[in-house]
């Protein structure tokens, strides 16, 4: 049974969540990448090949062993994946789905036609001019298919859009932007896994940024989704049915309001977080729906005792790390079980961008409540802080 796994620079989900999963699930691996020397340490076999194809990936699966599913967690091949696999009559996601979902311009017009909201939006198609008076200010620029908050920013009068425009595309020569109205209230995600046949809420996370004009998700923690019904309204119109999916959708005034949706895990070490507050094996049942297996039927937020936080430890400024606290796992017997995963070393140069790529290092803890989840890490990361100079 084998399962082909397509991926870009490699993620602690592949290595230390999929790859295990896999192996538990009894298959064997190749991994299909653009860069095969950085999986040398995988332990798996590694297949270079243009994933960004599907033309290659199908092509170089055709040449190979027989695949019993072909499968990836990564943001930006979802739809070539998913045609690879619908070309072996595999399960698979919706590549138009993998599409809408991915290009934010496009998720916002399917949403708006399929009448389940509006969001006054706009696509700036590369080079071209931007019409400000069509802007809804205040407004979120951002690349149509971004991540990691990677230039998104708020803008606040028509000056400010301009000089944000200019400095995007800059840096993204021949992208195109969307500029929309800024969605105000609490941010939440809702985290969803689908067999092909049920889709199944597996719960939610209240989201803290850092502060404005960026979005940098500085902590998440266990919450119960408020508008779940409206975003598997929002799902369903996009067609993101099948395997996980991690959307982030506002609270505002006028109801929920969708943010982005990514046809993947939630990621930045919440998926390890969301597996240990459940219970169960989210790699492999994340993986089982790709080979076919039906979800199990007690899979809900239900399971979850007590609460848990991930807490994305942030550079304050651009320097050289100085001190980097040790790695940490949970102490037998505690209360909270609390875990750190250093992101950079000392001597690392950190070049502050306000996105996820500042983040130094991230801490999760689960406990009985959110009192003794705070305190433990609050404790954890005064008494060895990460120091930038």
């Amino acid at each position: 049974m084998r399962l082909y796994l397509t991926a870009l620079k490699p993620t602690d989900s592949v290595t230390d969540g999929f790859l295990p999963a896999a192996r538990a699930l009894g298959c064997e691996v190749t991994i299909l990448t653009d860069r095969p020397g950085q999986y040398a340490a995988a332990g798996v076999e590694t297949l270079a090949c243009d994933v960004r194809d599907a033309r290659a990936v199908i092509d170089v699966i055709a040449h190979h062993h027989p695949p019993a599913a072909v499968f990836s967690n990564s943001d930006h091949i979802q739809a070539e994946t998913a045609l690879a696999a619908a070309y072996f009559d595999l399960p698979a996601k919706d590549w138009r789905a993998c599409v809408a979902a991915k290009n934010k311009a496009l998720t916002r017009r399917r949403l708006a036609s399929a009448g389940v909201e509006t969001v006054r939006s706009l696509r700036l198609a590369p080079d071209g001019p931007v019409p400000a008076a069509d802007v809804p200010l205040p407004a979120v620029v951002k690349p149509s298919q971004g991540v990691a908050s990677e230039d998104v920013v708020l803008v606040r009068d028509a000056a400010e859009l301009a000089e944000a425009v200019r400095g995007i595309r800059a840096r993204r020569p021949g992208e195109s932007l969307v500029a929309e109205e800024y969605l105000d209230g609490p941010l939440h995600t809702l985290e969803t896994l689908g067999d092909g046949r049920t889709v199944r809420v597996l719960g939610g996370f209240r989201t803290t940024l850092g502060p404005l004009p960026h979005f940098v998700e500085e902590r998440l923690d266990w919450a119960p989704p408020p508008g779940a019904e409206h975003v598997l309204r929002a799902l369903s119109a996009l067609g993101a049915g099948f395997g996980a999916c991690h959307t982030e959708y506002v609270m505002t005034a006028a109801g929920p309001r969708i943010v982005e949706v990514n046809y993947r895990v939630i990621g930045d070490h919440c998926d390890f977080l969301l597996a240990d507050l459940l219970g169960v094996p989210l790699f492999e049942l994340i993986l089982g729906v790709h080979l076919g297996r039906d979800l199990p039927e007690d899979l809900g937020p239900d399971r979850a005792a007590g609460h848990g936080t991930a807490l994305s430890l942030v550079a304050e400024r651009s320097g050289t790390v100085t001190r980097a606290p040790r790695t940490a796992e949970p102490a037998p017997g505690a209360p909270v079980r609390l875990w750190h995963r250093p992101l950079r070393a000392v001597g690392d140069r950190v070049d502050r961008s306000h996105t996820n790529r500042d983040y130094l290092g991230i801490v999760r803890a689960i406990g009985p409540d959110r009192a003794s989840v705070d305190r433990a890490v609050t404790d954890f990361t005064a008494a060895d802080p990460w120091v930038v100079s």
